[in-house]
């Protein structure tokens, strides 16, 4: 697939993807859990900016990649390349049967129930009315995909600075969070290392530019821009968020809270506070829908190219938008929808995601090794990687620990991927 030049687009619409899929729920419903477990705000805190420095660092290797190998597919095509094909074929596998249909799916169910409380319409029909209308919007042309994103993801930042500002501007309570605060870093504590595990997943979505790179003009120049600014923009939201949260609230009245957008908003506004989020959340949720079904179905059209037994989902329109993909991922996100049983998919689909993610910035020391640096170099070589590999392997072992059923499940996804490589490979001898 590859898009007339004049339909491709400039890095900051490539950053406006990175922002939307990064910008999610789980800034706004992490923070309580933390204080739960740790009893320093300045640790918390401490955590939040650690997970900014690790996507940097991750955006870092995903920009030397993308110009070095520039087709669109991300961990597909970086993994085929680097080691093996089958590798390769994996990693896509897990996106096109659960990796961003799941994120869709969720997306456009927690969209549905705020969404519901300003309208009467189930949950259900709303998220699968907004994935048929913006997958829609996402079948004409990359000109219409970006314009409709570049104007959710401008009202979700909007929205964001709105309430960073309120909470900065209305006087803080005696008995909020950061209100004389002893300075303190228990970093030393498995809460905090488990912490670190959901703030990580708060910060996912940092390398989505990287599945798209043949959609952008001047990838060389311009995808490391966009990778760069989106994830430091969002991580700078994201530590400015929680202190905002914290110079409202108390300990006690956020900790163990999953709504803590909600409790904040409720302090700082009353009744209408709770109202107010629920439309705010909807609204910056139908950005996070659309740069999912823009960048999930680029992976699946990149295997179709490769592989005959995908070779039906290989149709692009005029435009070079791969409608059949697009629409295939609908099919499976509205599936999941309907029969309300993805939320142990969705935990599994992390597993293998993160361990591929882990796997392609180890493949920037691979390159490196091998051929020496080429395009893009990567700031910090290999110290950032390095650092991103040592966070990211004992996330997976936490993982492992922690949530088991999950980790086994993904692995049996990788199992059944692997049947269906061995049976495209006989397809191709045969076909």
């Amino acid at each position: 697939m590859q898009p007339k030049n004049g339909r491709k687009i400039g890095w900051a619409s490539a950053a406006a993807i990175v922002i939307a899929n990064m910008i999610g729920t789980g800034v706004f419903t992490t923070l309580g859990l933390q204080l739960e477990k740790i009893s320093s705000v300045w640790a918390v805190l401490l955590l939040w900016l650690l997970g900014g420095v690790i996507a940097l660092f991750g955006s870092f290797s995903y920009a030397e990649l993308g110009t070095r190998l520039p087709r669109s597919g991300g961990e597909y095509y970086f993994l085929s390349r680097i080691y093996h094909p089958f590798l390769g074929y994996l990693a896509g596998w897990v996106s096109l049967t659960v990796g961003f249909s799941a994120s869709v799916a969720l997306a456009a169910l927690a969209m549905g129930d705020y969404a519901q409380h300003f309208l009467s319409v189930g949950a259900k029909p709303l998220a699968i009315t907004a994935i048929l209308l913006i997958s829609l919007v996402h079948s004409i042309s990359i000109r219409q995909s970006s314009s409709f994103q570049n104007l959710f993801t401008l009202l979700k930042l909007l929205l964001i600075l709105f309430f960073i500002l309120a909470c900065f501007i209305r006087p803080a309570p005696e008995n909020a969070a950061l209100s004389g605060a002893a300075f303190s870093l228990a970093i030393d504590s498995p809460a905090f290392m488990v912490g670190l595990v959901y703030v990580a997943y708060s910060f996912s979505g940092w390398n989505a530019a990287a599945y798209i790179v043949e959609e952008i003009k001047d990838p060389v120049r311009n995808l490391p821009k966009a990778l760069i600014i989106g994830t430091v923009l969002v991580s700078a939201l994201y530590v400015l968020l929680q202190m905002g949260f914290l110079y409202q609230a108390s300990e006690e009245q956020l900790a163990g809270r999953v709504d803590v957008g909600q409790v904040v908003a409720h302090l700082m506004f009353g009744t209408v506070g709770g109202q107010l989020i629920s439309l705010f959340i909807s609204l910056f949720l139908i950005s996070s829908i659309s740069a999912n079904v823009w960048v999930g179905p680029r992976v699946v059209r990149a295997m179709a190219d490769d592989y005959s037994i995908w070779h039906f989902l290989a149709k692009d329109n005029a435009s070079g938008i791969p409608v059949r993909a697009v629409w295939m991922q609908a099919a499976i996100s509205v599936f999941m929808v309907l029969s309300s049983q993805f939320d142990q998919v969705f935990l599994y689909s992390g597993f293998v995601l993160h361990l591929f993610t882990t796997l392609a910035v180890a493949g920037v020391l691979l390159l490196r090794w091998r051929s020496g640096p080429g395009g893009y170099r990567s700031p910090f070589y290999p110290w950032a990687q390095l650092l991103f590999l040592g966070v990211s392997v004992w996330m997976l072992a936490v993982l492992i620990y922690d949530r088991p059923t999950e980790s086994l499940m993904g692995l049996a996804n990788l199992g059944v991927g692997a049947i269906s490589y061995w049976w495209s490979k006989r397809f191709v001898a045969t076909g």
